[in-house]
């Protein structure tokens, strides 16, 4: 394993152990409302700062790119952490969430780990080596037929109704058209679940680059493609994402075209 990765490896663990401590103590936790549907509690916080401590003890002159705490630091080797993917899931005690940490240098993903500590999964990539869940090798499902895939989505609750309406209208295209829909709650988890072939596709609006950098690099090692819904390469910017198996991504991307031009026109 890469020093790079190991090193992450090490900080999302840290963290995982620290969310796994606070689970069932979640009624004494400190809780702040960031937005409409946007919580950020004092587990969030510890686990960001066990992040960067682990970070910064090996590498102290790398820059952080975190949830909570923003940028930090100048350096063409940037971290970008989520350390609590899915808060909302965590503050009720429903156990889908994960830790994102992923690597960029000079502008490109170099290294990507995503973290369940509930299960204790470990999806890991570098760059050109391959996408890894515990240590063993993984790939894209194999499936081509849009009418018997699965596919993940994240619910976009701090749109308007104007903007929900095309999210929908691609929605109900979805659901009448493949085996069914699923919406865990996790971001970065949703797209190890398409690296893995748990899902053949996921697509979300209004995310994070935290919320997406690791799962993007996990995602293109094990044979996907990720881009943003109109097939650009700007989603950690947008937000706006769409991910998959090849057959699946452009049959996805085909059925629902006109939601999605609806989509970027927001």
């Amino acid at each position: 394993m890469h020093a790079l990765l190991n090193v992450a490896v090490m900080a999302a663990r840290r963290a995982g152990a620290v969310l796994g401590r606070n689970f069932n103590k979640r009624d004494k936790l400190t809780v702040e409302k960031k937005g409409h549907n946007d919580f950020v509690s004092s587990a969030d916080l510890a686990a960001e700062k066990a992040i960067i401590d682990v970070i910064h003890k090996h590498y102290p002159d790398h820059a952080i790119l975190a949830e909570e705490s923003g940028v930090q630091g100048d350096s063409d080797h940037v971290w970008i952490i989520d350390p609590l993917d899915g808060t909302t899931n965590y503050l009720h005690g429903f156990p889908v969430f994960g830790i994102s940490i992923a690597l960029q240098i000079a502008g490109r993903l170099e290294h990507a780990v995503v973290y369940e500590p509930m299960r204790e999964e470990l999806f890991t990539a570098s760059r050109g080596e391959g996408a890894q869940l515990d240590g063993h090798k993984i790939r894209v499902s194999g499936n081509k037929d849009l009418e018997r895939s699965l596919i993940g989505t994240g619910f976009p609750y701090q749109q308007t109704d104007e903007e929900l309406g095309p999210y929908l209208s691609m929605l109900a295209k979805v659901i009448k058209n493949t085996s069914g829909v699923r919406r865990p709650g996790a971001a970065s988890l949703d797209l190890c679940s398409v690296a893995c072939g748990r899902l053949d596709a996921f697509w979300e609006t209004g995310l994070k680059s935290w919320d997406m950098a690791a799962g993007t690099l996990i995602i293109r090692e094990a044979g996907g493609i990720v881009s943003a819904l109109d097939g650009a390469e700007n989603h950690l910017e947008t937000g706006h994402v769409l991910a998959g198996t090849p057959r699946i991504y452009r049959g996805l991307a085909k059925l629902c075209a006109s939601e999605i031009k609806a989509v970027l026109k927001r």
